[in-house]
């Protein structure tokens, strides 16, 4: 299960990647489809700066939120 860790309520666009980046915020860049590369910068959406853990995977869930969950190392 996923926990929640920043509550930001972002929109996600088609046509744009979400991710956190490496001061904690919230930035997107236009994805590339096809022959076409993409051309753009990156925009941070949201300034949250999160402080990342150690063995956990970030990621923006369905509603908006910034989640993490337990990475599955080894067996």
């Amino acid at each position: 299960m996923a926990q929640v860790v920043a509550k930001t309520n972002i929109r996600k666009e088609k046509g744009w990647l979400y991710f956190i980046d490496k001061k904690g915020n919230v930035s997107r860049a236009k994805m590339a489809r096809g022959r076409k590369k993409a051309k753009g910068k990156i925009e941070v959406v949201a300034k949250v700066g999160v402080k990342k853990d150690y063995g956990y995977l970030y990621f923006i869930d369905k509603k908006g939120n910034v989640a993490r969950a337990k990475m599955a190392r080894g067996r």
